[in-house]
């Protein structure tokens, strides 16, 4: 993850340098998406920088990007999951697959820090039917790695690290949320 939110600063640095603002809000609201998991405070000011890049464009899927990127920074204590379905109902209005597929697996991180298993085994079957596709299956691994379960059907996903790492990278991130929620309380 710090891999990538670096990845993303520098294209986003790159895209600033040679004009272009599509290019430059978009890899900051990846950046933002991605720090949400890690660093939920981090994340804030993430955002925030996504929205004033983002003034003046028509995104409409980056714009997406950054909702769904503040409801995996609010994971866990999110009281009610009325603003996942309306922005269910935007994504799929807007027919944007990978949008609805990212919506899932953050629906999927809030249940998982929740420790609900019945709520996570909804949100993964629901996530599962999204990506039956193949695209973005393997996001139903890592659904299924945040809430500590066996893979039941492996997507085939080859892990640049092994499937062992991979699987307690993503747990970790689910333990670390539980930690840092218990220090707010």
């Amino acid at each position: 993850m710090d891999r990538a939110a670096a990845a993303y600063a520098t294209a986003r640095d790159q895209a600033e340098q040679h004009g272009i603002a599509g290019e430059r809000a978009t890899s900051q609201a990846q950046r933002a998406f991605v720090l949400a998991f890690t660093d939920p405070d981090a994340a804030d000011d993430e955002l925030h920088l996504a929205d004033q890049l983002l003034r003046g464009l028509d995104l409409r899927a980056t714009t997406l990007t950054t909702k769904i990127a503040a409801l995996v920074r609010d994971a866990g204590a999110i009281s009610s999951l009325e603003p996942v379905r309306l922005l269910r109902t935007e994504i799929s209005d807007a027919g944007l697959t990978a949008s609805e597929a990212a919506l899932g697996l953050a629906v999927c991180f809030h249940h998982a820090v929740q420790d609900d298993h019945h709520k996570i085994s909804a949100a993964i079957s629901r996530l599962r039917d999204l990506t039956h596709s193949g695209d973005y299956a393997y996001y139903v691994d890592i659904a299924q790695f945040m809430a500590d379960r066996s893979l039941d059907h492996a997507s085939g996903a080859r892990w640049l690290d092994s499937e062992r790492h991979t699987r307690n990278r993503w747990r970790g991130l689910v333990i670390a949320r539980q930690a840092y929620l218990d220090t707010r309380r």
